[in-house]
């Protein structure tokens, strides 16, 4: 589910923008719960931590939206802040408060349809597990889901993904304690498998479903085989 918090002093304006965010969520089939504040004091004063979005107006009368941003990135770094405004300047201003983005009024379907998109799209990317290593080319983020496995390789390590492989400098023993909370498992001294390639095992050797095949360790089998049994039961 994503809340959204509407913050505007113009009652018309909240049930048009209340509307318009229905109609995005009938044409969609998102799950949106709605709430609504009529002024910045009251955002401040009954914020609700589990919100996603908030659409907030910069010219209120009691506490306007700069302020209100203010206060709100001190509770909260995550969520996000889209303003609303009639005259540029003050929506420029708000990105000091690392804003989505800003909004001219009046507002239309077409645009809160596209900021709407774009924002869903950028927190499912972040919502997915991910690992940033860095090499002599640069630093990459690797999205969990799309690594293979990883593997020592001249005294680094070689993370096989589905788009390329990427050395990366840190220790095998690193990168396994911060993956294996993610289904992934030491096979080998040399090897650490992502479950959910897994397609078989027989004896010692680990066939992925891309064709591949990694070697376990006699001593590691015994551990593997209960985190691999472990992994699959979850998912019957």
């Amino acid at each position: 589910m994503i809340h959204i918090a509407i913050c505007d002093d113009e009652p018309d304006f909240i049930r048009h923008l209340t509307e318009l965010i229905r109609q995005y969520t009938l044409e969609t089939s998102q799950d949106i719960k709605t709430t609504v504040y009529y002024d910045g004091l009251e955002l401040i004063e009954k914020y609700d931590p589990s919100t996603d979005l908030i659409f907030l107006d910069i010219q209120m009368r009691l506490v306007d939206g700069l302020h209100a941003a203010e206060r709100i990135r001190q509770m909260s770094e995550s969520v996000g802040i889209i303003f609303l405004t009639t005259l540029t300047q003050y929506g420029l201003e708000g990105y000091k408060y690392q804003a989505v983005n800003y909004i001219i009024k009046p507002l239309k379907y077409v645009r809160l349809k596209a900021e709407l998109d774009k924002f869903i799209a950028k927190r499912r990317i972040e919502d997915s597990p991910s690992v940033v290593v860095s090499n002599d080319s640069g630093k990459y983020k690797i999205m969990l889901k799309s690594l293979r496995y990883v593997e020592t390789f001249n005294r680094n390590l070689l993370f096989h993904t589905e788009q390329e492989n990427i050395i990366c400098y840190k220790t095998m023993k690193e990168i396994a304690q911060n993956l294996q909370a993610h289904g992934f498992s030491r096979c080998h001294n040399a090897y650490l498998v992502n479950l959910s390639y897994v397609k078989n095992v027989k004896k010692l050797e680990i066939a992925l479903i891309t064709g591949e095949t990694l070697p376990i360790s006699q001593p590691r089998r015994k551990e593997f085989m209960e985190e691999l049994t472990e992994y699959w039961g979850d998912r019957l």
